[in-house]
């Protein structure tokens, strides 16, 4: 019986970890009273009780935990605090053949972050292989439902149409282009430079969709779509929750509309491939509450703790 802290547990990210691990046989969950949440004391012993604390907190907050915890267990933090130091394991078992036992010997994990995931997976491969040049200045245009803003967010979307008899569309945001996710983003896909991100937030509670658009005149010689999705769907072969589609991805398609909300409740991440002889986009579909946060770090906590990776997990 592995036991469990979930400091922050009445976030967003920390109710969805929750109620992911609240059936588990091999998992207790050890909860701290309402009262002493923010408790140094009350904390330390739940850091001494536990075999691995997720910490699901504000950055500065994260840090202050990890300084309390103190090495009494082990960490794996959901905050963006910890995503490129240089002594945590980044907790993407897809990144590379040996990220999962990284994973799984590591004392600290740091849970990526929800919209880096897609871009990374999509990105790396074609950046190792030779296809993208490491120093092509990219752009990344995603959507997230209004969920992944957590509580101050939802509770501003939700109704909102109701009381102001109006409509909220899509909105962009993070337009000083410095979101928080950029300095994982380039690091872990092997850029030289950090991306053009511009991210949305949308009208709905979950789900998400990651697109890179690319032009064939800018990467290496012979590089087609074709080739690209053939060699993606190569690296991913044997990913339980990594799906390639096939080229153009029709069946993925709502009358040619591709719905952010389609990998909703899995941790599925879908890979599809567009474009022509000149152009391509790249786009990445998974739900930001599953895969992008609470099911990465379910995945993440199941080879920490050495169960089968997929555990709790719908695929």
């Amino acid at each position: 019986m592995t036991k469990v802290f979930i400091d922050g547990q009445a976030g967003t990210t920390g109710l969805e970890i929750s109620q992911r691990l609240a059936d588990r046989a091999d998992i207790e969950v050890v909860a701290i009273e309402e009262s002493a949440r923010k408790d140094a004391g009350a904390r330390t012993e739940m850091f001494e009780r536990c075999d691995v604390a997720i910490l699901c907190l504000p950055d500065d907050a994260a840090r202050e935990a990890v300084a309390l915890a103190n090495g009494r267990c082990r960490i794996l933090d959901a905050s963006t605090a910890h995503r490129v130091a240089p002594d945590w394991s980044y907790g993407l078992p897809e990144l590379a053949p040996e990220q999962r036992e990284a994973i799984a010997n590591a004392e600290c994990v740091s849970n990526p972050g929800c919209y880096p995931q897609g871009f990374i997976l999509m990105v790396r491969p074609l950046i190792e292989a030779g296809l993208i040049p490491a120093d092509l200045g990219l752009t990344v245009q995603a959507v997230s439902g209004y969920s992944g803003g957590g509580k101050s967010l939802i509770q501003t979307r939700r109704g909102f149409d109701e009381k102001t008899s109006q409509t909220r569309n899509v909105e962009a945001y993070a337009l000083g282009l410095k979101h928080k996710h950029v300095p994982e983003m380039a690091h872990y896909s092997k850029t030289s430079f950090y991306p053009l991100f511009t991210p949305s937030v949308g009208h709905f509670y979950q789900g998400l969709l990651v697109q890179v658009p690319l032009f064939s005149r800018t990467l290496a010689p012979g590089t087609t779509p074709e080739s690209v999705q053939q060699l993606l769907a190569q690296r991913y072969a044997n990913e339980q929750f990594v799906d390639v589609a096939e080229l153009g991805a029709d069946p993925h398609l709502e009358g040619g509309y591709l719905n952010p909300t389609a990998c909703n409740g899995t941790n599925r991440l879908q890979i599809m491939v567009f474009g022509h002889g000149e152009q391509m986009l790249l786009a990445a579909r998974y739900d930001n509450l599953g895969k992008g946060a609470s099911g990465a770090a379910v995945q993440n906590l199941n080879l920490m703790t050495g169960v089968d990776e997929a555990t709790g997990l719908t695929s």
